[in-house]
């Protein structure tokens, strides 16, 4: 089995040896760089071909957000997931909205970490348990814009009406219910819908219909 590899992108360089320590131990998973700052992670990453970078929020001259948007323009091929001690709104919302596959905070456990390495190099998203209350609580009070959305002249009329109960907070039974289909009918809507606008999952298309 080819090795997850991994590139490691905080200021701090004890962390950075910790996290080199804690992972390079691992079947499957290979250090293959790591970097201080934004700048030094565009470099590392172009040099190393990575399928991760972990990332911290806080760095000088690019923050996180910064060079999360840059690696999804530059190198989308990158699963990036932040590992940070901030839980606030702006960084998980920026980071998740930049282009993030996940969001760890740093009190997680060795055991989450690796996982969060292995799923996210299979594209999974990849979210702390206390981050995902804080996502799914702030996002049930933002309302679902009710204008257009980028990319929805690809959907049909009903992959649209799908999307749009997605991004409201529904479940899939919820909208089988609401629109009297199957439930088997509306997973293969929503896939219709991820692969047309080029998202990952639902938390993506969630955010990708907020305004």
């Amino acid at each position: 089995m080819t090795p997850v590899r991994v590139v490691l992108v905080d200021d701090q360089a004890l962390l950075r040896q910790g996290l080199r320590k804690l992972l390079e131990v691992e079947d499957g998973i290979e250090i293959v760089g790591e970097a201080a700052d934004g700048h030094e992670a565009l470099r590392v990453i172009g040099e190393c071909r990575p399928h991760v970078a972990l990332v911290d929020m806080r760095m000088p001259g690019m923050n996180g957000v910064e060079l999360i948007v840059r690696l999804a323009d530059e190198r989308p091929e990158v699963a990036v997931v932040v590992l940070s001690t901030f839980d606030e709104d702006e960084f998980i919302f920026g980071a998740l909205c930049g282009g993030a596959t996940g969001y760890l905070l740093k009190d997680c456990s060795p055991e989450d970490l690796v996982a969060a390495v292995h799923r996210a190099s299979r594209g999974e998203t990849v979210l702390g348990s206390p981050v995902a209350a804080r996502l799914v609580a702030e996002l049930r009070h933002l309302p679902v814009s009710p204008v257009a959305f980028r990319g929805q002249e690809s959907l049909s009329a009903r992959e649209v009406e799908v999307a749009r109960m997605v991004a409201a907070g529904a479940a899939n039974r919820e909208i089988a219910a609401r629109l009297l289909i199957t439930e088997g009918t509306v997973k293969n809507h929503v896939s219709s819908v991820l692969r047309k606008l080029g998202l990952r999952d639902r938390i993506q298309l969630t955010l990708h219909l907020r305004p």
